[in-house]
């Protein structure tokens, strides 16, 4: 059985599976966090509309790691979602457009089923879209003309902004949407760092890689500030 005491969020801001195929710290950690030998895990590959290629890379990491993986898709032949989740250790969100993956999921009452998993100590975890996705708000691109606030399944308090370090423009948008009110406070993540909630608290910030950061955004005196959070490299 799962343990019904610890639930587990882990936010990746950026890189992954994809970028990195051949450093899988952040992937080794969030299966150690089942508590499981040979965990399951379950890829949803959503906000990419289920692409092949997403798919392909998730399971070309797992080969490398001690796991059984399994892919859930929407846009195919979608099986029974409520017997397949409960059945894993690990669910993985792959990155993409949030806007559309979460209309999708809402359609397939999945943020029901999630909240069921979580609650049941499945441990849930994504990069980018599979990140933000968790908490009141994110900063999203499924928009083409500009990064915006959306509201997401909120679970955990707060906002999030992911690819921090990789992509110029998240830093002054994110900062602009905080000041302006347009996002609640929140945590800001580089690519190849993440942060770990142990219900609905921060544990963690850890990083993959040297330089990673994790940033705690808030709005003081009229101010926004950047606290930049103890990070463990692993």
């Amino acid at each position: 059985m799962h343990n019904h005491r610890t639930r587990h969020i882990i936010a990746i801001g950026g890189g992954g599976l994809s970028k990195q195929p051949d450093n899988l710290a952040l992937e080794r950690y969030i299966l150690a966090q089942s508590g499981k030998t040979t965990p399951n895990i379950a890829f949803l590959g959503t906000a990419t509309g289920d692409a092949d290629a997403a798919i392909v890379r998730f399971y070309d990491a797992c080969s490398a790691l001690d796991c059984r993986p399994t892919h859930v898709p929407l846009f195919r032949r979608t099986p029974e979602l409520r017997t397949h989740l409960l059945g894993q250790d690990v669910i993985y969100v792959g990155g993409g457009n949030t806007k559309s993956m979460l209309a999708a999921w809402h359609d397939w009452q999945l943020p029901d089923l999630l909240r069921e998993a979580w609650q049941a100590g499945i441990v849930l975890a994504g990069v980018s879209a599979g990140a933000i996705c968790w908490f009141e708000q994110g900063v999203t691109d499924s928009y083409a003309d500009r990064l915006r606030a959306m509201d997401c399944l909120g679970f955990l308090p707060g906002s999030c902004c992911p690819h921090y370090s990789g992509e110029e423009e998240r830093r002054p948008a994110y900062t602009r949407m905080i000041d302006a009110g347009e996002i609640v406070a929140g945590l800001a993540i580089d690519d190849g760092a993440a942060v770990h909630f142990t219900g609905t608290d921060l544990h963690a910030a850890i990083a993959a890689r040297a330089g990673a950061q994790v940033y705690r955004v808030t709005q003081k005196d009229g101010a926004v500030q950047h606290t930049t959070l103890e990070t463990r490299l692993l």
